[in-house]
């Protein structure tokens, strides 16, 4: 009997598994999940209590130099450079009235959508004990296989739970381990401003209790995980992060800026974010809120930072009693781990798959909006200056870029842009991640005149 040549059957098997996949997807798709409510209901809403801005400004010494960073989406990319940011924070000293101190115990504020709100969490949580398990525990993890073998598994296909309330369990057991906000809320600690999209209305939603007043709910007790989770949550990969709009809190009317209508006419950056949050007040029609991933409505952070500062009033009432502090340097260091990588895509008139579409929206397809939204910050960075100075005490605004379009050597460069945008990399890949971010910062010439100016000061 003559032997069979096994590359006759190849495009049959290939048809196969196509026509399988595609069932399968077929299948998952056409069972209904539902998202787990997780947030609690409030009788009433303490204006100055909980993880909120304002009790946090109230409560904390701002000290002579208030650094706030924000953390951009990317997967384990985003969330290693974060991370080697952090480490060169830490390794960098300057001294104030003699004493040495470390920039980042000088951090007030960490911004951060998507994959760099993974390693935000886990600073806020945990302190310096970030630099002892963080690595392992997460950035040289592979967190996609047992997420991918959950999604095939047959046994999970016809159960109502979809596979963002999977991935929960798999970070809550694995990162987080049942912690909540209240677990944040420790002495030393900076604020946390984890950001996730209004699915419906396209709002950019932060996670603190400033925000969670909206929708009449403690913050306090939900869980740390699950607003990771909604700020990665990729649409149509993952189930949106689903939270409760309760109406328990009465005729209670949110404080809003006393000139908040005249802004909004003339602002519309500023306007989006009030009829967005504002919209939570119908509480029939917006009973409940789809949180999918912080990087559609902003990839790096800044404008959600800038929603945050407008809503509290501006500048000066975000840095609250600014007039009878030490501040003299406020700090915004924008860590940007999108990339500009060379593909084939349009070599051939072959589809794309998953990982190619997900890595066009994070990276080309993201870029020209990080561009806008670095334009709109920079135009926003001496008016915060100005209002900071109001008062005749000099506030000097400055903001940092950690980007690789900054990295000059050519191989590097194309080696960082080709790193995807998922949550397994190499070891090769995460080691010069840090290393890179570390030494853009390092070597940053707008951080080396700030520490210039600082030493000066002495």
């Amino acid at each position: 009997m003559p032997r069979l040549n096994p590359e006759y059957f190849r495009p049959f098997l290939r048809a196969a598994r196509r026509i399988f996949y595609s069932l399968l997807f077929l299948t998952v798709a056409g069972c209904a999940s539902y998202g787990e409510i997780n947030n609690a209901e409030m009788d009433t809403i303490d204006v100055e209590g909980g993880y909120s801005i304002r009790e946090w400004r109230e409560n904390h010494d701002i000290g002579d130099i208030s650094l706030v960073l924000t953390f951009s989406g990317g997967g384990t990319r985003a969330a290693a450079m974060a991370y080697g940011v952090l480490e060169e924070l830490r390794d960098t000293e300057f001294k104030s009235n003699g004493v040495s101190k470390r920039l980042l115990d000088e951090v007030d504020d960490i911004s951060s959508v998507s994959g760099g709100s993974f390693t935000a969490a886990f600073y806020g949580l945990h302190g310096d004990g970030i630099f002892d398990t963080f690595e392992d525990d997460f950035l040289r993890l592979d967190m996609d296989t047992p997420l991918t073998r959950s999604l095939i598994n047959p046994l999970h296909w016809f159960t109502s739970k979809g596979r963002t309330e999977r991935t929960i369990e798999y970070y809550e057991k694995t990162l987080f381990h049942g912690a909540t906000y209240a677990d944040m809320m420790q002495p030393g600690r900076p604020m946390i401003i984890i950001n996730a999209s209004d699915l419906a209305y396209g709002v950019r939603f932060s996670f603190v209790q400033d925000y969670f007043n909206f929708l009449c709910s403690d913050l306090g007790s939900f869980p740390v995980a699950r607003a990771t989770a909604a700020s990665s949550a990729v649409p149509i990969l993952f189930n949106p992060v689903v939270v409760e709009n309760f109406d328990t809190c009465g005729d209670y009317a949110l404080a809003w800026p006393e000139d908040v209508e005249e802004r909004a006419q003339q602002d519309p950056e500023y306007a989006m974010l009030y009829s967005g949050l504002k919209s939570y007040e119908d509480k029939s029609q917006r009973k409940y809120i789809h949180f999918v991933d912080g990087g559609i409505t902003d990839n790096m952070g800044l404008r959600a930072l800038y929603d945050v500062i407008s809503l509290a009033g501006g500048p000066h009432a975000f840095f609250r009693k600014v007039e009878n502090t030490a501040l003299r340097h406020l700090v915004i260091v924008s860590v940007n781990a999108s990339t500009n990588p060379v593909t084939d895509m349009d070599g051939t008139n072959k589809q794309p798959s998953i990982t190619d579409a997900v890595n066009a929206m994070s990276g080309v397809q993201l870029h020209r909006y990080n561009t806008a939204t670095l334009e709109l910050v920079k135009s926003q960075v001496g008016l915060w200056g100005e209002a900071l100075s109001a008062s005749g005490k000099k506030i000097g605004v400055h903001l940092i870029q950690v980007t690789f379009e900054d990295v000059d050597e050519p191989n590097l460069k194309l080696f960082l842009n080709k790193i995807p945008t998922s949550f397994n990399l190499t070891d090769e890949q995460v080691s010069t991640l840090i290393k890179t971010s570390r030494s853009l910062l390092r070597e940053n010439e707008d951080f080396q005149n700030l520490l210039t100016e600082i030493h000066n000061e002495q």
